[in-house]
């Protein structure tokens, strides 16, 4: 599918939607697995594509590993491989091939391990020489992404003398990595984190049932949806509220815009109210970047201003996520300035009547975001929608039952 146009045939949103599983947890979770002596179940897998092509390398026995697009597989795969005896490489889309990877590499040379670049300096794809790392302590930039952080910690309780990180610069996406961290003491490591100092103990990961929580990231989507809505109340299942993702943060940034949340066991309400929303939303979206886009979509639907930080890291995401809310949001009458330190300022939008096509820049996030404005312009084209598939591949099945029908 080459383009899909989505239109709001109601603007009134009622019903129940089963989420699409966390990708994050998932995907943390399979390397856990692949590291255990003991194979354990794992219960709501994501059927996010980035999921699937983790379990696929993870179990097929060829020395060429493509991860395409995904760049939390690459970068796990990359410290897992690291660490598993043979030679491997590991590649990826064009996309992939330009996107950093050198501060992750340069740890794990540290710890002893043979990794060579095979085309662009300081990028996949790689040739990587696996053995048995040692442990060790060892300073690294926590402040470009906390993947490279987290593909560490995974492997951390199987190097010899377990492992001390120091992290140097501003910590990005501290929610991410203390999602790793819980999920290796799930599995029986024993870990501190105190004063940007990471220790890992050296150990056996204990096997035991386990299932993955529904997205939050996918959750904003609908968060978004009920903001620019009429009137909506929607119920999203397999949600905690006390959660180890950080998107989870739009239960509390959802309230500026006249969406509450209530929870009930493991699944949340959302529902509109009449207050008047703010008129201005400023945030810093350091702990959660994923949502950035999110955001200034729904205050350029809304008309509110907003000024956004800690956006560093999207310019090293699938596309370059800074330029693409411009270029796109400003297709709906939006005023967009870039700041210095990759910071942005949405100005008043005059949404109006949209006669051209989103691109969606191999970005399945751009699709989903841009989407809810259906419910305030006519219709929207959207290009190569199948992105979606990367997280979330029911999106347009699940927007359609609720009325955004697309075509």
């Amino acid at each position: 599918m080459d383009k899909l146009t989505i239109k709001a045939e109601t603007k009134i949103i009622n019903g129940e939607v089963n989420l699409t599983a966390s990708k994050s947890e998932s995907n943390r979770v399979l390397i856990i697995r692949a590291l255990c002596d003991d194979y354990f179940p794992i219960h709501n897998l994501a059927a996010a594509k980035d999921t699937e092509t983790m379990i696929q390398l993870l179990s097929e026995k060829g020395y060429i590993k493509d991860v395409g697009p995904a760049g939390t597989t690459m970068r796990f795969l990359t410290a897992f491989y690291a660490n598993t005896p043979g030679k491997w490489i590991l590649t990826g889309s064009e996309r992939m091939k330009n996107r950093p990877i050198s501060i992750l590499v340069n740890a794990l040379k540290k710890l002893g391990a043979k990794i060579k670049y095979l085309e662009k300096e300081g990028c996949p794809p790689l040739e990587i020489e696996g053995g048995n790392l040692k442990g060790g302590k060892i300073s690294i930039d926590g402040s470009v992404s906390s993947q490279y952080l987290s593909a560490l910690i995974l492997i951390a309780p199987k190097l010899k003398g377990g492992l001390e990180m120091e992290l140097t610069g501003k910590i990005a996406s501290i929610p991410y990595l203390k999602m790793t961290l819980a999920l290796i003491g799930e599995f029986g490591a024993k870990y501190s984190f105190e004063d940007n100092t990471i220790k890992i103990e050296e150990g056996k990961y204990q096997g035991k049932e386990f299932t993955v929580e529904a997205d939050w990231s996918a959750a904003s989507y609908w968060y978004q949806i009920a903001a620019l809505a009429d009137k909506a109340k929607i119920t999203l299942k397999g949600l905690k509220e006390i959660s180890l993702q950080g998107d989870s943060a739009i239960v509390e940034m959802f309230k500026h815009f006249g969406v509450q949340s209530t929870f009930e066991g493991t699944q949340v309400t959302l529902e509109k109210n009449d207050q008047k929303h703010s008129e201005q939303f400023d945030y810093d979206f350091s702990d959660c970047p994923d949502v950035a886009q999110t955001l200034a979509a729904t205050i350029t639907g809304l008309n509110i201003k907003g000024h956004f930080k800690g956006l560093e890291s999207l310019r090293i995401k699938e596309t370059d996520r800074i330029a693409a809310i411009k270029n796109e949001l400003e297709k709906f009458g939006a005023s967009i300035d870039i700041l210095p330190d990759d910071e942005i300022k949405v100005n008043n939008a005059l949404l109006k009547s949209f006669n051209g096509s989103i691109e969606t820049y191999d970005d399945h996030r751009v699709a989903m975001s841009i989407a809810p404005l259906c419910l305030k312009v006519d219709s929207i084209d959207i290009e190569e929608p199948n992105v979606v598939a990367k997280s979330y591949p029911d999106f347009w099945k699940d927007l359609a039952v609720k009325g955004l029908k697309s075509s």
